[in-house]
């Protein structure tokens, strides 16, 4: 590392989100030099320096003091470990969390920081096309959200929320949703071998009509449910279709899996929000909450 260049965003974490955020911002201009990783995994580690040229070390340590932003992105179970070594440095910096279910109370608990936003983006983000819920403390300022949205631009949308069990719901229905995208594609691969066509034919079909879809619906000013309409013909092979689902109750069997997402979401928050352990005496002060 360049000792005359110093981190201006750290990652706690070096997994495939951070990857992807790291890589948006090398792509929008950042030196590689004033990013710093933290990963204890020697081949991640290994990874992260050769792919991007970033600072990447095994453990927290003096390197994080002044690092004016903190990017969280470990799993929700190893939150609790990887904060206690960085406490003593990150507590004048602005947290953002990438996390499920880790609230803002324990994060400032955790860190000392007032100055905390939690954002659940979901696997999208990989590829530029996610969506991210965003959440910030009172003491955030806009200076702040400006640095999380450039953090978090090349990933996709953003949305603000004023509330933060909102990101419970956001968890069900973005966070999770992918895989319920995917589970429908299986379904479609899975009917397309039963009626005859090859697994590669049955894929690019189904993952052609989704895309479409997608685009369509979001192009249009109208309702997703006139759009359904549209392709449904009384009596035609979309209305035989979609009684089936309906005979099935899959819509309502859908909803109720997005309440199970969004209920496991506030258990994992309640799960993971027992009180931090007290600060290092060495940690820095609580910043003022800014207006």
């Amino acid at each position: 590392m360049n000792n005359a260049i110093r981190p201006e965003i750290a990652f706690v974490g070096g997994g495939n989100m951070a990857s992807a955020l790291i890589g948006g911002l090398l792509q929008s201009g950042r030196i590689p030099a004033t990013v710093l990783v933290i990963e204890p995994d020697d081949r991640q580690r290994a990874r992260l320096a050769l792919q991007f040229g970033v600072f990447a070390l095994p453990a927290a340590g003096a390197h994080l003091d002044d690092v004016p932003l903190v990017v969280w992105a470990v799993k929700p179970q190893s939150f609790a470990a990887a904060a206690r070594p960085c406490a003593p440095f990150v507590a004048g910096a602005l947290q953002l969390s990438v996390m499920a279910g880790i609230r803002t109370d324990t994060l400032m608990a955790a860190t000392g920081s007032q100055r905390v936003v939690r954002a659940m983006p979901n696997t999208a983000a990989l590829v530029g096309l996610g969506i991210t819920g965003l959440y910030a403390t009172t003491a955030v300022n806009g200076t702040d959200r400006a640095a999380v949205e450039k953090v978090l631009a090349q990933s996709g949308e953003l949305m603000w929320l004023q509330r933060e069990r909102d990101l419970d719901a956001v968890t069900a229905l973005s966070g999770s949703g992918p895989a319920y995208v995917y589970y429908f594609i299986e379904a479609m691969i899975q009917a397309a071998g039963e009626m005859g066509l090859t697994v590669e034919q049955g894929r690019r079909l189904a993952l052609a009509t989704f895309a479409g879809a997608t685009a369509l619906a979001a192009q249009s000013d109208e309702a997703v449910a006139v759009l359904r309409e549209r392709v449904t013909s009384k009596g035609g092979t979309t209305y035989a279709a979609l009684m089936s689902l309906d005979n099935d109750a899959v819509k309502a069997a859908f909803v109720r899996a997005l309440h199970a997402a969004r209920e496991r979401a506030r258990t994992l928050g309640d799960e993971f929000g027992a009180p931090a352990a007290p600060k290092p005496a060495s940690a820095a002060p609580d910043p003022a909450p800014r207006p």
